[in-house]
């Protein structure tokens, strides 16, 4: 007994040792976006009016919620718009621009849901397999881990009620004692049955990648995704962030936080960090635009609904308008108004993320900021209504008040990395 909580320890040391050095330097390709941005209105192509989306969000992010913010757009297949706005830091900070590195927070876990079906066609492991095969960290109630699949894994379906001991790892645990720990929690529903939001059990998904591949989570990533797809300023882990040469500091309501790392120590969950670029390329990638990488069977298995869930974004308009909402291979799917959308958003302390994309038109939005201000996920909505044609609604709202605005924050200042609720 002694020694198997022992070795729990160590393995969770060197889990934590692993995923907070620095990046590993794997030779980059080239990257396929061109070299030169369209950040300038001159550069600014489609027909969306660009003129006016950057008002609209030179405006949002003059709000007091807000601190800096990075937007890239795609339309029809195409990087068409990319803006920076607000400061890296209200301490001596600098302009936000494409070249600024943020968190994706939760919206990593579409990086590890990707790798695990590429790994699946590449006849590495297979989504039906049972946990069991693979001698994981998980525990779950009545040993249920043993019949639990991956698929069931990265479509949230462990049975466990939503963030399960998220607290213990804010408090410092060990990811790997604490997914052993998970074994004594009290069941929101049978395994593989309905959705329940996770970190710490889906993180469970860097083992089962670590134990097929023989190598580190990261260092996977890097060289089938990262890699090929040109992502030159995408990195896995704190290092990754606080050595880029241009990062954005952490805030809330103005001020700038201490740095938090609990949720770099689930690589898979929320360990990503890059430019507003590297999330557009991401996002191309989704809609099909670099089969070579990712092929259409495997962005299928990545994106197909495997369950219906609850809709995002808790109590904004916006959620109120997302209709069939389901989770794949840690994506999202909804409809808006008609259309089917694909995405997933994210949050840590001082820090949001968020990408949703049309997949029948290949156009759609990424944006990263570093506050916890619930205003970008508003503007979404705003955005397709401009990239379908529909009738203006003010989805902002900036006439609100600052108690208003505070709420929207406080809503989405989830006690874990989330996808905004």
């Amino acid at each position: 007994m002694a020694a198997g909580a022992l070795g729990l320890t160590l393995l969770g040391v060197a889990l934590a040792v692993q995923f907070k050095a620095s990046p590993p330097k794997i030779a980059l390709a080239a990257t396929p976006i061109p070299v030169a941005l369209p950040t300038e209105p001159a550069d600014w192509r489609g027909r969306i009016d660009y003129r006016s989306l950057d008002a609209r969000l030179a405006a949002m992010t003059a709000d007091h919620s807000m601190e800096g913010l990075a937007v890239a757009v795609v339309e029809d297949g195409r990087l068409s718009f990319v803006r920076g706005y607000g400061l890296t830091s209200a301490q001596d900070g600098e302009p936000v621009d494409a070249h600024t590195v943020f968190r994706w927070a939760s919206l990593s876990k579409t990086v590890s849901g990707t790798l695990t079906a590429r790994l699946a066609a590449d006849g590495l492991l297979s989504l039906s397999d049972p946990l069991e095969v693979f001698h994981t960290s998980l525990r779950l109630p009545r040993d249920a881990q043993r019949g639990l699949t991956v698929e069931q894994l990265l479509s949230q379906r462990t049975g466990l009620p939503k963030n399960a001991y998220d607290d213990r790892l804010e408090d410092g645990q060990d990811p790997v004692a604490i997914r052993h720990a998970l074994g004594e929690v009290p069941v929101a529903c049978a395994p593989g049955v309905c959705h329940t939001y996770q970190n710490i059990a889906y993180d469970t998904i860097t083992e089962v990648i670590g134990v097929r591949t023989g190598e580190r989570y990261d260092q996977t990533v890097m060289r089938r995704l990262f890699a090929p797809l040109g992502m030159t300023g995408a990195t896995i882990g704190s290092g990754g962030l606080i050595h880029a040469r241009h990062w954005a500091r952490p805030h809330r309501e103005g001020r700038v936080l201490t740095l938090s790392e609990a949720y770099y120590r689930l690589p898979s969950a929320a360990g990503v960090n890059s430019t507003i670029v590297d999330l557009a390329t991401w996002m191309q990638a989704q809609m099909g635009l670099r089969p070579d990488v990712l092929p259409a069977p495997v962005l299928d298995a990545v994106q197909r609904p495997r369950v219906a869930t609850a809709s995002p974004y808790g109590r904004l308009p916006i959620a109120r308008e997302l209709k069939h909402a389901g989770y794949g291979l840690g994506m999202r799917s909804f409809t808006y108004k008609g259309h089917r959308l694909i995405g997933h958003s994210g949050g840590v302390s001082g820090y949001r993320s968020t990408m949703m994309f049309d997949p029948a038109t290949r156009t759609g939005i990424v944006m990263l900021w570093n506050s916890d201000a619930g205003l970008p996920f508003r503007f979404q909505a705003e955005f397709f209504d401009r990239a379908y044609g529909l009738p203006y609604t003010d989805w902002l709202d900036l006439k609100d008040t600052s108690a208003s605005r505070v709420a929207d924050a406080r809503r989405l200042r989830l006690p874990a990395t989330n996808e905004a609720g």
